[in-house]
């Protein structure tokens, strides 16, 4: 099977001497995503997971080496709205005075007709179970609330891959839950980045270990993950439900 997204010996670094060295850089990064799979992205900060997003999303530009969707390259500075990604901080996304404008605006922009753009916004509301926040101000949605409508409004342009960048930061219990099976029942190809391990480990179907700018691991998440060597040199823990449970003896 062709992959959806690749990457080809991609690299980058940036500029700005206000960031250390390396951190954040690509060095030949090779990734290939398959349509439908669900792949978690996992390692310690500075890895370099949120550039390699921004460079899929063309938001970066890469400093050589190429991106490829569907068979093409990808242009540099080129937004595609076959993918779609959801920021870390959902206040990045968020700007519209409603919930129902921000949802549209997606589908508005890429000259949908108005009818069609009720459409998406609904189906995707629904699809997060959030109908009922259409007509509230965005700057009065909880945390867990504002994600959920960022997450609608990555919907709403109906794309193949969706790159969810630590989705389940600060949300409560609930709205993690919400999450989760959001995830689970994606009908398109997921890339999620997160230390919310248990989260990778419910939600995805392969995980590749990022660190330094490069993958230094790809399989089944419980096989990767439960490897206690591999995960501590990357400055990952072993999720605790991979942990076995000693039962005390008496």
């Amino acid at each position: 099977m062709s992959a959806l997204l690749e990457t080809g010996n991609l690299c980058f670094s940036y500029p700005d001497p206000s960031i250390p060295a390396g951190a954040g850089a690509i060095q030949g990064l090779e990734v290939q995503i398959h349509p439908g799979e669900r792949v978690g992205l996992i390692g310690p900060n500075g890895a370099g997971k949120t550039t390699f997003f921004l460079l899929a999303c063309g938001i970066l530009t890469p400093t050589s080496g190429e991106i490829r969707f569907k068979g093409q390259r990808l242009p540099a500075n080129t937004f595609n709205p076959q993918i779609a990604l959801v920021f870390q901080k959902s206040d990045d996304q968020l700007f519209c005075p409603s919930v129902w404008d921000d949802v549209a605006f997606g589908p508005q922009n890429l000259g949908f007709a108005p009818e069609a753009v009720n459409r998406m916004v609904e189906r995707s509301l629904r699809a997060v179970g959030a109908e009922a926040l259409a007509p509230r101000p965005v700057h009065h949605l909880s945390e867990g609330e504002k994600r959920i409508v960022a997450i609608a409004g990555a919907l709403a342009m109906e794309p193949e891959l969706v790159i969810y960048d630590e989705p389940s930061a600060s949300l409560d219990i609930r709205s993690r839950r919400r999450l989760i099976s959001l995830l689970k029942q994606s009908r398109e190809t997921v890339l999620v980045a997160s230390h919310d391990l248990e989260l990778i480990l419910e939600v995805c179907n392969r995980v590749l270990l990022m660190d330094a700018g490069r993958i230094v691991a790809d399989g089944p998440p419980a096989q990767l993950m439960a490897d206690e060597e591999l995960m501590a040199a990357h400055g990952q823990e072993k999720p605790h439900s991979l942990v076995p449970h000693q039962t005390p003896h008496h």
